[in-house]
């Protein structure tokens, strides 16, 4: 998703009239306290009180183990780290047995020992596509890393680094140091970020590329240039060992689409945009409407819904040969299917169960119709627009799970604060769609965790469940193999005993570099944030648009 920072103070602040002295003064506060890189920033995130650890030995005892590699889950096992390392794995016993002691690592006076017998231990997961809030949304830091830490999310990739890399940089660091509660961070700039000008030619491009590199980002976000620039960037990019995601934006599509950009060393993907154009046969250019205006978020999302349609057909020879090319070329796919699914059912995203005790009342206001804020687009959003993206989805689903049987690496990303997507509870939705497209519960937890690793080039410390590796868990008590619901801060409904439903799941424990978090707190915690910013705003209720009541 574009992330339009440009507007997004007046996206926040556009409120009544009797706001505008008080908005005012608000904004200029926030400039004072916060030099802005040309991004407004977020609220940064406080020091760390939450977590134990990490400890000098920790045994974590009777687990059923889902290691990230595609191997079945296997139990029960007791998993020894030692201070933020995984030391030993250690299988302890058979299903329906007592734990044979004498198999057990043993526990010394000084040891921390946590007894999970029956939970289920998967590797922390990774969001590829996790921007850290944004001023327009009035996110606070603090509200986006605990929502993702109480999700299991243990590492992010930060596409664009929109509240400034100076700042997604401290961040970076903050967390590396565990100073701070948050997933651990991998900074990637917006291309052309911090500049001055646009950057028009291939020296220009190197120049750029090397200059960000050495003020410590980790990657770069694309999202289109002409091509000289494009093959110059990524080229070089590549060439001095960083790594790469691109948006094909509309406005340079038609002339640099995905099959460009993976021949010129791109990492990953993001979204769809791009392929499609690279599955034309019949045309060079999407078929927009003719008074199509790419301002126009109607415009953008109504016809991009059309768009799958004009590609070449499943299995068809081109369809096989682009798929190919990308697979030889060793090409990551992040589709963040979840971030559009509002478009093939409005209501089911609009009126998601937790955006009532969870949403921010400034994101809420964020996300309502508006011709200005991002991915705000429901001016006249009909049937007709949701059937033809839930088409859509049916053929951009059928490349994603084909290109994953083929061998091809397929990840997850989230890209919340955007179209009714929350932090930590989109990651979940998220792996539920690769679900419905084709993936086996395992292949999709391997999406989140090991072939992530592999896209970010951290697969020797993380991703899996391994000797050797950085201690980053998820725990549940439920299997989310069977239902993946289980994962959602929320949890699942279950009947019970009474004949009265009863939640069952969300994330027990989250552990990063070994400390171990308590993840129902830290989901806890982002309720009281929300609560707060409520009552200073005396607005106790999500209003639906244009409801009333």
């Amino acid at each position: 998703m574009v992330f339009l920072l440009r507007r997004e103070f007046l996206i926040y602040f556009r409120q009544s009239k009797s706001n505008m002295k008080r908005n005012l003064l608000l904004i200029l506060a926030l400039l004072s306290l916060f030099p802005i890189e040309n991004h407004a920033q977020v609220m940064p995130s406080p020091e760390r009180k939450e977590g134990e650890g990490p400890f000098d030995r920790l045994i974590i005892r009777g687990v059923t183990l889902v290691d990230g590699t595609g191997a079945p889950p296997i139990g029960p096992v007791d998993i020894v780290v030692s201070q933020n390392k995984i030391t030993e794995i250690r299988i302890v016993g058979y299903p329906g047995l007592p734990i044979k002691e004498n198999r057990r690592p043993q526990a010394g006076a000084n040891d921390q020992v946590l007894d999970l017998e029956g939970y289920y231990l998967l590797p922390g997961f990774i969001d590829m596509h996790g921007h850290i809030g944004g001023a327009g949304q009035g996110t606070p830091a603090e509200y986006v890393f605990k929502l993702w830490m109480a999700h299991g999310i243990t590492t992010v990739r930060d596409p664009s680094a929109g509240n400034g890399l100076n700042w997604v940089l401290e961040h970076k660091q903050k967390s590396a140091a565990n100073t701070i509660t948050a997933p651990r961070i991998l900074a990637y700039t917006s291309f052309g970020q911090g500049a001055g000008k646009t950057i028009t030619n291939a020296a220009e491009a190197k120049a750029w590329v090397n200059e960000n590199a050495k003020k410590g980002a980790d990657g770069i976000k694309f999202f289109g240039a002409k091509p000289e620039v494009m093959q110059a960037a990524l080229e070089e990019n590549k060439r001095i060992g960083l790594r790469s995601a691109m948006h094909h934006a509309q406005m340079d599509v038609a002339r640099w689409n995905v099959l460009n950009s993976a021949r010129a060393g791109l990492t990953t993907m993001e979204h769809w945009y791009g392929l499609p154009e690279a599955l034309f046969e019949k045309q060079t250019i999407q078929d927009y409407r003719l008074d199509y205006n790419y301002q126009n978020e109607q415009h953008r999302f109504a016809e991009a819904g059309k768009l799958w349609k004009q590609a070449a057909p499943p299995y068809s020879d081109h369809w096989n040969k682009v798929m190919q090319e990308l697979l030889d070329l060793d090409f990551t796919i992040d589709p963040t299917f979840n971030i559009y699914e509002a478009n093939r059912d409005l209501m089911r995203a609009r009126r998601a169960e937790w955006h009532e005790e969870y949403t921010l009342p400034s994101l809420w206001r964020f996300y309502k119709p508006s011709r200005e804020s991002h991915g705000s687009y429901w001016f006249d959003w009909t049937t007709e627009e949701e059937i033809q993206w839930k088409e859509n989805y049916r053929l951009w689903m059928t490349f994603v799970n084909e290109y994953k049987n083929r061998g091809g690496r397929v990840t997850a990303g989230s890209d919340s604060g955007f179209i009714y997507q929350l932090y930590g509870f989109a990651f979940i939705r998220e792996l539920e769609l690769l679900r419905e497209a084709g993936f086996h519960p395992l292949e999709v937890i391997r999406a989140a965790t090991m072939h992530a690793s592999e896209a970010l080039g951290l697969d020797q410390e993380i991703g899996t469940v391994e000797v050797g590796k950085l201690a980053d868990f998820v725990i549940l008590e439920e299997n989310p193999l069977q239902n993946i619901k289980v994962l959602y801060g929320t949890g699942a409904i279950r009947i019970g005993e009474d004949n009265e439903p009863v939640r069952v799941g969300g994330v027990k424990y989250t552990v990063k570099d070994g400390i171990v978090y308590d993840a129902k707190q830290m989901l806890e915690d982002a309720r009281q944030i929300v609560l707060q910013h409520k009552a200073r705003e005396e607005s106790r209720k999500l209003k639906q648009p244009g409801l009333d009541w």
